[in-house]
């Protein structure tokens, strides 16, 4: 089982609208595909028509070795489930910090799930917590979304100083750029200086869209309703790119 954690230090910046439309796609691509909703605002699971609830909250999930399977919920969409979020997530890292091995935690609750899915993806909470250390250790993609702002650049910088001080896992680093406005600017200079500078970055951008905002009306992935739209189109082609460099 691959998993892809989208994340970002900072919020705002399109984490949960790009889990769940990439979850889409590698559902829809024929890959068996499950949605962990780390984030206790619940924004992925209400996206996907799923209550932001699970019976007996973060302490459950911890409690025993088959909580997580029993987690899951159906989404409605084939080959896409969930795992969705819950109020008490809020309380992860005080209940982390109990475990034997603390940085170790996701990883065994996923471990009864690597051969039931080919594919996890992870709607990271922002932030530097000791769940982000988790995630940083599970993940073989970090998806990292962002602006092409001043402050969003910033706290990509201060992820990367993080990364090479610590070297918390071996995952891949695909920063990609989000809600880019072609009549901003500011938007242009930051996408012209970059992307052709530094390869790391994806080349694919994501729009700023009325349509993606929709999805929280909908209650469903972006494809199910705007199939052949721009940002839609945008999405195809940034999981072709993720895939590629794979």
């Amino acid at each position: 089982m691959k998993v892809f954690a989208v994340y970002n230090i900072k919020g705002g910046v399109g984490k949960t609208t790009s889990a769940v439309n990439l979850a889409y796609l590698s559902a829809a691509g024929g890959k068996s595909t499950l949605l962990w909703d780390l984030d206790p605002q619940g924004g992925a699971s209400y996206f996907l028509g799923v209550k932001a609830r699970v019976k007996g909250g973060a302490k459950q999930l911890l409690k025993e070795e088959e909580s997580l399977p029993s987690a899951v919920r159906l989404t409605g969409f084939h080959n896409l489930d969930i795992v969705p979020a819950d109020l008490s997530y809020r309380h992860w890292d005080s209940r982390i910090q109990r475990e034997e091995k603390p940085h170790q935690v996701l990883r065994r609750l996923v471990k009864p799930l690597a051969d039931q899915y080919d594919h996890l993806f992870l709607d990271s909470p922002p932030g530097l917590t000791l769940l982000t250390e988790n995630i940083f250790r599970l993940a073989d993609v970090l998806l990292v979304p962002l602006i092409p702002t001043t402050l969003s650049l910033r706290s990509y910088n201060r992820l990367v100083r993080y990364l090479v001080k610590h070297r918390p896992g071996r995952f891949r680093v695909m920063p990609f750029f989000n809600l880019v406005n072609p009549e901003k600017v500011l938007h242009q200079v930051v996408l012209e200086a970059l992307l052709d500078r530094h390869p790391i970055f994806l080349k694919t951008t994501i729009p700023e869209a009325g349509l993606i905002e929709t999805m929280g009306v909908k209650r469903a992935p972006l494809f199910s309703f705007a199939r052949q739209s721009e940002p839609a189109e945008a999405y195809r082609c940034l999981w072709k790119e993720i895939r590629r460099r794979l």
